[in-house]
């Protein structure tokens, strides 16, 4: 199976939300931060075939990285552009199950992808 190329998303303005979160999550909770790293590469790896426990499908094509570090849960929301290229959206901390307002965002992120991709996504440097 060919490698995944991994995008992260990026608003109008140029920053990347997932890049900001992670570099915070790094100085609050390098180990989280460094399994968080771990799962991207998991998924650069396998990209559609990552499942339970790793990894999960939402709806309207959004999927998840489903990271747990002690009693934390965290999400990185993601969407395939094409067979081979995943996109990330931000990450987040969640209690029980996924709002639906990440995955609504996630959902407008992966719209505005779809039409402009080149604006709307960044190279993962991670």
């Amino acid at each position: 199976m060919p490698q995944t190329a991994i995008r992260v998303f990026r608003d109008a303005d140029g920053t990347t939300p997932l890049t900001e979160w992670l570099d915070e999550l790094e100085e609050s909770e390098p180990r989280a931060y460094a399994k968080c790293l771990a799962f991207i590469l998991l998924l650069s790896q396998l990209g559609y075939e990552l499942r339970r426990p790793h990894a999960d499908t939402l709806r309207d094509g959004i999927h998840e990285l489903r990271i747990r570090v002690g009693t934390v849960n965290y999400r990185i929301l993601y969407f395939f552009m094409g067979a081979n290229i995943a996109c990330l959206s931000p990450g987040f901390t969640k209690e029980s199950k996924v709002p639906n307002d990440e995955i609504d965002l996630a959902v407008y992120r992966k719209r505005l992808v779809e039409r402009d991709p080149n604006k709307y996504t960044a190279e993962w440097e991670g």
